[in-house]
């Protein structure tokens, strides 16, 4: 700005702005410079982020497919009869007993 106060003639008036005009252009130019970097940063995390949401679906849906499969077997074991029933209901019965046992353990450890 000290360059406005120099200036005597038309010419030097012109030099000064198409000067400040270059530097604006190039301060201009580097900032979407910088902003098309981000923009196509932000992009590459897009699709990586996609394509590891559509191998979780995969995932899900197999996960899915095994529960399902379970869950009838399961059923299937249940209805069949009387000494299935029982055996089921040991082994639910230790499951709980191991579950107490461990949670025991565990804040037993911690202290």
């Amino acid at each position: 700005m000290a360059d406005w106060a120099r200036a005597q003639s038309p010419g030097a008036v012109e030099e000064i702005l198409d000067r400040e005009n270059k530097r604006m252009a190039d301060t201009l130019a580097s900032k979407v410079t910088r902003l098309k970097s981000l923009a196509l940063d932000i992009d590459r995390d897009v699709e990586d982020q996609n394509r590891y949401l559509d191998g979780m679906d995969s995932d899900f849906t197999s996960v899915t497919g095994l529960l399902t499969g379970s869950v009838k077997r399961f059923s299937t074991m249940a209805r069949s009869g009387r000494d299935n029933r029982k055996l089921l209901c040991g082994v639910a019965m230790g499951l709980i007993v191991v579950f107490f046992i461990l949670s025991y353990l565990l804040s037993r450890a911690r202290t």
